[in-house]
């Protein structure tokens, strides 16, 4: 059987968003739903995400995934800011970004390959979860970047380890620490982008890559994605889970999420 539409439960209010599945297999499309709010990611649109998953790792038919966006501003613009900002630190480990690091590891080991159509601009957690897939197709005219230190708080969804692991330290460094984002082409030449696309033919060519691989042998192709990611990454992503909660108890951190819904710079104190 094939992996059919899967949205919201009934009920849900539509502002949290959704993530559905747009064909059956080889090749499957998981949409994020939410252009409204440039996709912003809630915490049940991280359930859809993980339940959506799940049903495709079982599903034999599926051969490769697309990870796409509705709308065509932007690919996703991270964690929805304003479902997080009440949180206290301990409340942040536990709930943001513990789940966050479950789906999105669910994701980068999916057994199906899986390709990020990236159509738009993608900042802090959007990044991550694009950084998640093995490939990513961004448009020509996109940028990306892990801004959160300008929030006064670190990427807390993989984002330290798994741009280390594309671009170098020195690289991913000067990204996060700078928060400062980068256009498409240094996205190639650095090895965040596979490859790079007319925004409107974005999804077109990751569907095509996606059909590529999926014309190959399912079993070679599965085993030799295990064998590229025989790496671990568990002690990183439990020093950037502990850097995440540190910073989401300061003084800087209530400034900068306050300061972003009040559409001003932040003032940091270092506090």
């Amino acid at each position: 059987m094939g992996v059919g539409a899967a949205g919201a439960p009934d009920g849900r209010d539509a502002a949290d968003g959704r993530v559905v599945v747009i064909g059956t297999g080889p090749v499957v499309t998981v949409m994020l739903d939410r252009p409204a709010k440039l996709n912003a990611l809630t915490m049940a649109m991280l359930d859809d995400l993980e339940r959506v998953l799940a049903r495709i790792d079982a599903d034999r038919a599926v051969r490769a995934v697309v990870l796409a966006s509705a709308g065509d501003r932007v690919f996703c613009a991270g964690a929805d800011i304003k479902h997080f900002k009440q949180l206290g630190a301990t409340d942040m480990w536990r709930t943001w970004t513990r789940r966050g690091h479950q789906v999105f590891d669910r994701l980068a080991a999916l057994r199906q390959p899986t390709i990020a159509a990236v159509d738009g601009n993608a900042y802090g957690g959007g990044l991550e979860l694009a950084l998640a897939c093995d490939l990513r197709v961004l448009a020509d005219d996109a940028t990306v970047g892990l801004t959160e230190v300008g929030l006064g708080t670190v990427p807390g969804w993989g984002g330290t380890w798994r741009l280390r692991e594309l671009v170098g330290p020195a690289r991913a460094k000067e990204l996060i620490l700078t928060g400062r984002p980068v256009d498409a082409d240094r996205c190639e030449s650095w090895g965040i982008a596979t490859a790079l696309a007319p925004r409107a033919s974005v999804l077109a060519a990751a569907s095509g890559l996606a059909e590529e691989i999926a014309s190959r042998s399912p079993v070679a192709v599965q085993m030799a994605k295990q064998a590229v990611d025989a790496g671990s990454a568990g002690a990183a992503m439990a020093l950037e889970g502990l850097a995440g909660a540190a910073s989401g108890g300061t003084a800087d951190f209530t400034e900068g999420v306050t300061a972003f819904t009040e559409r001003r710079d932040p003032s940091f104190t270092g506090s």
